[in-house]
């Protein structure tokens, strides 16, 4: 039997490895995410900003929020406006005085969600080190954060 030699391959400089490498992981990831949704008939961009809104502790300004939406999620301010007034319609948030907060069908669709998820990539996170996984978002929030300054 003759053994075919594995050649190393180059070094790609950083910001190509690190690019090929996120935006692997986040397709892959978006699959299994999108597969969850459809389930719960929930639209990406729904999920997406019950998320936000968690990262508010649950309330925010109307106004900060919809800035919040429109620079997270890549949408104009009226598409961020429609999308919060959409789910305030839909009883998954309240508005109360400019203010809105997360409803008791947001926090039940929500965590019917992370549930799902949890169930699908738990297996995926397990193995993993906890310091690695630490340094891994630590990482991706600062290359993050020094985009967005170049924007």
């Amino acid at each position: 039997m003759t053994e075919t030699p594995i050649q190393a391959r180059p070094l790609a400089p950083a910001g190509v490895a690190i690019g090929q490498a996120v935006g692997q992981a986040q397709q892959v990831l978006t699959r299994l995410l999108s597969g969850v949704l459809a389930e719960t008939g929930t639209a990406r961009e729904t999920y997406l900003a019950l998320q936000r809104l968690a990262l508010h502790g649950d309330v925010a300004g109307r106004d900060r929020y919809v800035r919040d939406l429109s620079e997270s999620l890549d949408l104009d301010l009226w598409a961020a406006g429609e999308l919060a007034d959409g789910m305030v319609d839909a009883g998954l948030l309240t508005l109360a005085e400019e203010t809105i907060g997360l409803a008791e069908p947001g926090a039940g669709l929500r965590e019917r969600i992370r549930r799902s998820i949890g169930a699908v990539t738990g297996p995926l996170y397990a193995p993993l080190d906890p310091a690695d996984i630490e340094t891994t978002v630590r990482t991706l929030e600062d290359i993050t954060s020094r985009a967005r300054e170049l924007r």
